[in-house]
């Protein structure tokens, strides 16, 4: 181990602390590797945490109903005896690759870690939200103006103005209705991208009044005074100005991802994403693995079960770099059990 404090020594790095990331980590548990994980987030579970915290997800095996931050919770605990270390709220700037094939991975905050695989589970890159060109936006983000739902609480008997027409502006749509003093559904036209049952529930929702659909208007003004909103405008294709009374604005207009210092590191790219061997998840280059929404292969399925499939054969892959002299037996982890030593 280095005597530097800021220098690490790790089997693996992994990059991204996402559902596939977090995974990893036990799956490289099982195999006595040991992980460094980064993110830039200040907290781990990627867009499970930072942009929808408390939506349920329906195809985790055996969960019928999981929300995304209860999943996070459950992923973290499955990783703990393996005793991760989380490197938050800074981003990989450098990667050097020396003469004996292993790494240094060097970080924003000069943040140092050796190690012999690189795992990529950063989702799309580095994302964040696509903000409405709004005057004076800056001032009501993060007190009534939220891209991201952490507490749904907060919301409790609140005038919402939710914008956009895809699933998370709908999503949340109907769940805040449950609890919400008035939902405002703000679109450019009558057409939504979402689920046809959850537009059943908005339909029926509207008619019951639970819910108001301002169709077809765009955003167009925000009112208040110390970044506590009072009135959102929104305006028409015929330039008629409409307010409204609100406590919040959610806009859902999707995420503006790119791959920042990614794309830099030599690998091999296919629209913004990582091309993989499915058979290994290694990308073009030696050592280094993707797995989750970044990793690309034929008849991919972009789903979060599928990341952790990704994450156990990246890792088992892995396991031949790092313990090059020993023998690989296979054993269910019903028969070797837990073992962090």
């Amino acid at each position: 181990m280095s005597t530097k404090k800021n220098e690490h020594q790790s089997d693996i790095v992994i990059i991204g602390a996402g559902p596939a990331g977090l995974f990893s980590v036990f799956e490289a548990g099982l195999l006595k590797m040991k992980c460094h994980v980064i993110d830039s987030l200040e907290i781990i579970g990627g867009q499970c945490s930072a942009l929808y915290p408390e939506k349920p997800i329906y195809d985790i095996p055996a969960h019928p109903k999981v929300l995304a931050n209860e999943l996070i919770e459950l992923l973290e605990a499955q990783a703990q005896p393996f005793n991760p270390i989380y490197h938050l709220n800074q981003s990989v700037v450098k990667i050097t690759k020396k003469e004996d094939q292993s790494f240094v991975v060097e970080t924003s905050k000069k943040t140092l870690i050796n190690c012999k695989v690189i795992i990529i589970a950063a989702g799309c890159g580095a994302f964040g939200p696509n903000r409405p060109p709004l005057e004076n936006i800056e001032q009501f983000e993060g007190k009534s103006i939220f891209y991201s739902i952490r507490n749904k609480a907060e919301f409790a008997n609140k005038k919402i103005v939710i914008a956009g027409g895809g699933d998370s502006a709908i999503d949340w749509a109907l769940t805040l209705s449950e609890t919400a003093q008035k939902i405002f559904l703000v679109h450019r036209r009558d057409k939504f991208r979402c689920a046809p049952d959850n537009l059943d529930k908005l339909k029926k929702l509207s008619t019951e009044g639970k819910i108001e659909m301002v169709i077809p208007f765009q955003l167009h003004g925000l009112e208040g005074n110390n970044g506590i909103l009072k009135q959102v405008l929104v305006k028409d294709f015929n330039d008629n100005i409409k307010t409204i009374e609100a406590d919040y604005l959610l806009p859902f207009f999707g995420l503006a991802m790119e791959l920042g210092e990614i794309a830099n590191w030599g690998l091999n790219l296919h629209k913004n994403h990582i091309e993989v061997d499915y058979a290994t998840m290694q990308t073009s280059q030696k050592n280094i693995y993707a797995i989750g929404d970044i990793a690309t292969y034929k008849n991919k399925l972009k789903l979060i079960l599928t990341g952790f499939s990704e994450a156990a054969i990246a890792c088992h892959d892995a396991y031949k770099i790092v313990f090059p002299d020993q023998i690989f037996h296979f054993e269910y982890s019903t028969s070797k059990g837990i073992n962090n030593n």
